[in-house]
């Protein structure tokens, strides 16, 4: 009896009367906008030597295993087919040239096609199958591990069918959205679903900004579109969150609003042209928030700036608090890159910072960071950002224990202990207790204090006297800029 009553709640009460109601606002079918779109769709074909598998997540390329069929299942020769032309060559064997399969779709009648970059990554060959079976061979406009975007051309003797772009910023939680691929080589294949979430950060990359969709995505769909009702592309299928390799219902589309001026740039230079500022920023947290005087915990902190970039020569200095970059409000670390990368090149632009428990404005001249990167800037920007330090010899240890730090002065023997550079001034962490508030916040033996409430310090007493002042203030944490390995990084500590 309960298996009938599952059936009628699942399919609603219109299935007790041989009739089955539409789901409120959903459309009662999807076949005309797929029978509109599905020839600007391709699949993505690449040869290489090694072995054929075919693109899924990022950093998953594994054939999954054959499904189980009933025994005389016509599926059953048809999967077992597609298995034996695409598997793994036995392992013994020599490797042979291997084929694997992806999706893309056509942005411009002459023959313009987006895909992911990992979809083509190491490909001796590419061709693109368009959806009448035409095999075309495909040259690599330009490509971007960053976003994982890549642009083909293809040569055609006639217009191509092609989409365009919509506003990925105009989607919402809840949206239908409909997603079109090659899952396992199969072909042009529909799905449908939601969007789930937005602004979806999967450590993929500096710009993650990821449309989680409940579309059905699988290997082989990356690079593939997904289109709003109107049938434009607001996403590039891209990753999946997946245990088992096959869709649980977690997909991952670039929004439409990234990668558009990342193609536009791809289509025209061949390679990214992004805006560079020249700092390394790390997240406010409320405790970082309180310890600054900021009003919110938003903003990204300037942990260190690059000599000489643009951010450098604009007065930006470390500590400061990036709230507004050209009139864009940076409410969370993470979402300055992106400004700033989207910035054109060379253009001068407004800055809001916080300073000194207030807001000040500064104008930067934005720079390349793909020129800064070839030139070996951002590698070879040195840790040191202090000033001339005095006489390290002869300090004297330090205990302060309402945090749980040991303290000791940088001689020669800290540093060749701790392996810390003759360039690096400030007070190193000998010893952390257990269960302190230090020891919560990750600060670990080697590192080494540069400042304290953004003063600098030199010795072990310069840390507990600031400490104690905080505290007797009635502060309830304060914030110390850290220096581990190299690394600078600012840290609010709490002071119980």
């Amino acid at each position: 009896m309960a298996l009938p009553l599952l059936a009628a709640l699942l399919l609603g009460p219109g299935l007790a009367h041989g009739q089955v109601t539409p789901r409120p606002n959903a459309p009662e079918s999807f076949a005309a906008l797929a029978e509109r779109l599905l020839p600007a769709v391709v699949n993505i074909s690449t040869t290489q030597n090694g072995n054929g598998e075919q693109p899924g997540p990022r950093g998953e390329r594994r054939l999954p295993e054959m499904p189980q069929f009933p025994p005389g299942s016509p599926f059953e020769e048809f999967f077992r087919d597609f298995f034996e032309r695409n598997g793994p060559p036995d392992r013994g064997q020599p490797q042979r040239r291997a084929t694997s399969l992806g999706s893309g779709f056509i942005i411009d009648p002459a023959g313009l096609v987006v895909t992911n970059n990992h979809v083509i990554q190491d490909a001796d060959e590419i061709s693109v199958i368009l959806h009448d079976d035409t095999n075309l061979k495909a040259e690599l406009v330009g490509r971007d591990p960053k976003t994982d975007l890549a642009v083909l051309r293809v040569k055609a003797d006639k217009a191509l069918p092609f989409v365009r772009f919509g506003n990925s910023d105009e989607m919402r939680v809840g949206d239908w959205v409909l997603a079109i691929g090659n899952p396992f080589g199969l072909g042009g294949t529909v799905t449908a679903g939601i969007i789930s979430a937005r602004a979806r950060d999967i450590n993929a990359g500096p710009y993650d900004d990821f449309l989680q969709t409940d579309a059905s995505i699988n290997r082989g769909n990356s690079g593939g579109p997904m289109f709003n009702m109107r049938g434009e592309v607001i996403g590039i299928n891209t990753a999946i969150f997946s245990p088992t390799g096959g869709s649980v219902g977690i997909g991952f589309a670039i929004p439409s609003s990234l990668a558009q001026p990342v193609v536009a740039q791809l289509r025209d230079f061949g390679k990214t042209r992004r805006g560079w500022l020249g700092v390394r920023i790390q997240a406010i947290t409320p405790e970082i928030a309180e310890s600054l005087g900021l009003p919110r915990h938003t903003g990204a902190l300037v942990a260190s700036v690059t000599p000489d970039g643009p951010a450098a020569q604009a007065g930006i200095k470390a500590g400061d608090v990036v709230l507004t970059f050209d009139g864009k409000e940076v409410g969370e670390m993470r979402r300055l890159p992106r400004v700033v990368a989207e910035t054109s090149v060379d253009k001068r632009v407004p800055v809001t910072i916080w300073r000194n428990g207030r807001q000040e404005s500064l104008q930067v001249k934005v720079g390349e960071l793909e020129a800064a990167e070839e030139s070996g800037v951002l590698a070879n920007a040195p840790a040191d950002r202090t000033g001339p330090g005095r006489n390290e010899r002869g300090q004297p240890s330090e205990t302060v224990g309402q945090v749980g730090l040991k303290l000791t002065g940088l001689t020669p023997e800290a540093r060749r202990q701790f392996n810390i550079g003759e360039q690096v001034k400030g007070v190193v962490v000998s010893e952390v207790a257990p269960d302190s508030p230090a020891a919560e916040k990750g600060i670990r033996a080697g590192d080494v204090i540069v400042e304290v409430a953004q003063e600098e310090v030199r010795a072990p007493q310069d840390v507990a006297a600031k400490l104690k002042a905080a505290k007797d203030a009635g502060r309830r944490s304060i914030l110390l800029l850290v220096d581990r390995g190299g690394d600078l990084r600012f840290i609010a500590l709490g002071l119980g």
